[in-house]
């Protein structure tokens, strides 16, 4: 292990922490989620953004390299700094990141006759550190695999673990510079004993103490805040949602009176939304808030557009114009203004592939505003995942309910309409997304699903309602599960349940006769479930 430099100034010398160096891979952040999860702080870095001196000087307990789309048989594909062979730190290579490895170390990797996607096996053929307590040698173990090169030839000092069918080195390992590799990815959760080889790695190998809590998070962030602000004000935009909402209670905390927060009402939220917001912090916690309906403004802009990335670029200007309007009558006794970025928004827009932040983002409340205003960006969150995030409101004292609320997007019922918005439909919309939600709430359901919602799709049927017929819109239904907001399954709801709602809707939202439930899962990879 390398002597212990100075850390970087965001997190406290007390921890340890982890580097992953992200080659590309749509499930790099879940590498991150699992360590995170067993209280390790890590961060991932662009491999073309780290060098030996950058790395060095973050001190990292270990190093993970994550898999990518590249091949490294191709010509200029990536590669981790030599100099981190050099270190004496534990390496661990995920796929794409043990090709690298072995090709970096005098290795051999190829284009394989066939590949391996999906469920795969691995047979255990020796015992090593990163196993312990969890595969003894002679064990079959299911992982998940997304490959077509595979290792052929090992570098000096290194020897066999395990093997698949399709990857004769699936796992290996140099046990004398503790270097491990696999070629399947046990960040998933579709490889069952995956974040158990990851905590081995974190813990036993790396030597992790393992105290990264939110509780410690919380007095840490406290701290950070009030050194940064000193005696200043700070203004906070206020969506409603759970990111904003933990930022404005977190601030309040750390500076009290000297936060206001502004909540920009687009006419495009859920039923009782804004009311609710409006309760809980200027009434609950006795913050001040400025609430501005602005519902006129935007669904005059959004009239007769249908395209949706232009329905996001136009609530997202508006929310600039009307907060920056807002925000001027405070800007003369506030210096800061504080978002709700998470980590994984950092992540993103530092990719070395673009990420897809450009895309995904476009509806980001405040993009473009400390510039234009001239104050100075408070990002308390920025460290953490969503899920942090609601350990973290708990942590606060908010209540479980509005924590462990679903995800809202920015652009609110504006994306859950395809086609053109009118009043007409956002009240159709509203009454059947509350029943749908009520139904769930009733089954006892709400927790076990990550994000459900109605939307209004742009097709009307003709059907036979009583005696007279009817031509109305169909509404589809989506619910999904997911540990972690990346990988999602759609939510199994028995045939009474999908009736009763069915029935709710017809019978008590006039515009609705037809009802259709969406049974799309996703992959692993990062996602925005609208």
């Amino acid at each position: 292990m390398t002597a212990r430099t100075q850390p970087t100034p965001d997190i406290p010398a007390h921890h340890d922490r982890i580097l992953i160096l992200d080659f590309g891979s749509q499930v790099t952040q879940l590498i991150a989620r699992r360590i995170r999860e067993s209280g390790v702080y890590c961060e991932i870095w662009p491999f073309n953004q780290a060098d030996a001196a950058k790395i060095r000087a973050y001190d990292p307990r270990g190093v993970i390299l994550s898999g990518g789309p590249c091949s490294v048989t191709d010509e200029d594909s990536p590669r981790a700094p030599q100099g981190l062979f050099d270190m004496g730190l534990p390496l661990f290579g995920i796929c794409y990141g043990q090709q690298t490895m072995v090709t970096q170390l005098g290795g051999r990797v190829e284009k394989g006759d066939t590949r391996e996607f999906g469920r795969a096996y691995v047979d255990v053929k020796a015992h090593n550190a990163l196993l312990d307590g969890i595969w003894d040698a002679g064990a079959r173990e299911q992982v998940w695999m997304s490959h077509g090169d595979r290792v052929t030839a090992l570098p000096e000092g290194f020897r066999v673990v395990g093997a698949s069918e399709g990857a004769p080195f699936a796992m290996i390992a140099d046990d004398a510079r503790q270097f491990y590799a696999v070629q399947f990815h046990p960040e998933v959760v579709h490889t069952p004993h995956g974040a158990a080889l990851l905590k081995n790695f974190t813990h036993k190998v790396c030597g992790c103490a393992g105290d990264w809590t939110m509780a410690a998070f919380r007095a840490e962030a406290i701290e950070k805040i009030r050194a940064q602000v000193g005696d200043g004000h700070v203004i906070c935009g206020l969506s409603g949602g759970v990111d904003s909402s933990v930022t404005a209670v977190l601030l309040h905390e750390a500076i009290g009176d000297r936060l206001t927060c502004i909540y920009v009402d687009t006419g495009l939220m859920r039923a009782g939304e804004s009311e609710q917001v409006v309760a809980l912090f200027r009434d609950h916690y006795r913050i001040k808030l400025i609430h501005k309906d602005a519902a006129d403004l935007f669904l005059g802009r959004l009239a007769g557009i249908e395209d949706p990335e232009q329905k996001r670029k136009i609530i997202g200007q508006g929310f600039i114009e009307v907060f920056e309007e807002l925000a001027a009558s405070e800007a003369q006794n506030a210096q800061f203004l504080a978002q709700g970025t998470l980590y994984p928004d950092v992540i993103e827009s530092v990719s070395f592939t673009g990420g897809p932040s450009v895309t995904i983002k476009s509806h980001h409340n405040v993009g473009g505003l400390p510039e234009r205003m001239n104050l100075k960006l408070v990002e308390p969150l920025r460290e953490l995942f969503k899920d942090e995030v609601r350990a973290l409101g708990v942590e606060l004292g908010m209540h479980p309910d509005f924590v462990k609320r679903h995800p809202f997007p920015g652009p609110g019922l504006a994306i859950r309409i395809p086609g053109a918005i009118t009043p007409e439909k956002l009240e159709i919309l509203r009454k059947a997304d509350t029943i749908y939600l009520e139904e769930i709430r009733t089954a006892g359901l709400y927790d076990a699903i990550w994000q459900a919602f109605a939307v209004l799709l742009p097709v009307k049927t003709v059907g036979v309602m009583g005696d007279s017929r009817s031509y109305d819109y169909v509404c589809g239904l989506r619910a999904v599960t997911s540990t972690d907001g990346m990988t999602a399954d759609y939510y199994h709801f028995d045939h009474e349940f999908l009736s009763r709602v069915s029935t709710r809707l017809i019978n008590e939202v006039k515009g609705i006769n037809r009802v259709v439930y969406d049974i799309t899962s996703k992959p692993p990879g990062t996602i925005e479930w609208e």
